[in-house]
């Protein structure tokens, strides 16, 4: 018995400090979204096999399913919310994490939005990043009511322009912005990749600018000052 609460004492810390990811992805929609059009399949917000968010080689899934970082747990093509089209559950190969990724379909980007603030202000993740269009350039949403503590969920925007139109707002959800953008960019799922990386090694916000800059010149074949420009310079 004594050797049992000994072992439950050793492991139940480890258990605590499991790393929760949330990531909500509106899926690229030519149809719906105030977006340059893109090619009509990987457009069409309702099919995420060939979505530039999520099925494209840069997408969500595809990428963080070749990575060698996270390991693939679950897959669910049916997840009881007609929105909804996809869901994947990932585990980190070395750290202890966990990330939940969700395919909302085009035409439901608010609704992915307000979903990705709710999940921020609950205080049951760690880390929730949205990707996508930057939905307030086509509409008003209505602020959350903060409900976790100030800075316990930190938060990342991937879409054109985040930092102008939603550094504000996540702060007054009581968020912690870790990565946001300037100017109007290419939300490539490489991007959140590469900076979860430091956020796992306790690096700070200058860190995930860095490997988020690093990473964009590489996809976009730029320059690294020129592709570290996209993200916001935040204090670290």
């Amino acid at each position: 018995m004594r050797f049992f609460l000994l072992l439950l004492l050793f492991i139940s810390p480890a258990l605590a400090e499991t790393k929760r990811i949330a990531v909500f992805v509106g899926l690229c929609d030519n149809a719906t979204q105030g977006i340059v059009k893109v090619g009509a399949k990987i457009g069409d917000g309702n099919k995420p096999d060939d979505n530039l968010y999520w099925g494209c080689t840069d997408g969500l899934r595809s990428y963080f399913k070749a990575s060698k970082n996270w390991k693939l747990e679950k897959h669910e093509k049916s997840t009881g919310d007609e929105r909804i089209l996809e869901r994947m559950t990932f585990h980190h190969a070395t750290k202890d994490a966990v990330l939940v990724a969700e395919a909302w379909r085009g035409s439901n980007l608010k609704e992915c939005y307000i979903a990705f603030e709710q999940s921020l202000v609950s205080g049951k993740q760690d880390l929730v990043a949205f990707v996508g269009h930057n939905v307030l350039m086509d509409t008003a949403i209505e602020e959350p009511a903060a409900k976790a503590p100030a800075g316990k969920t930190s938060a990342i925007v991937l879409c054109c322009k985040s930092e102008s139109y939603f550094n504000t707002r996540l702060q007054n959800a009581a968020a912690r912005p870790l990565l946001l953008t300037t100017q109007y960019m290419y939300p490539g799922s490489f991007i959140l990749h590469d900076a979860l990386e430091p956020w796992l090694a306790g690096k700070d916000r200058g860190a995930l600018r860095s490997a988020a800059g690093a990473a964009y010149a590489r996809n976009q074949k730029i320059k690294v000052a020129a592709a570290t420009g996209v993200f916001a310079k935040l204090d670290p």
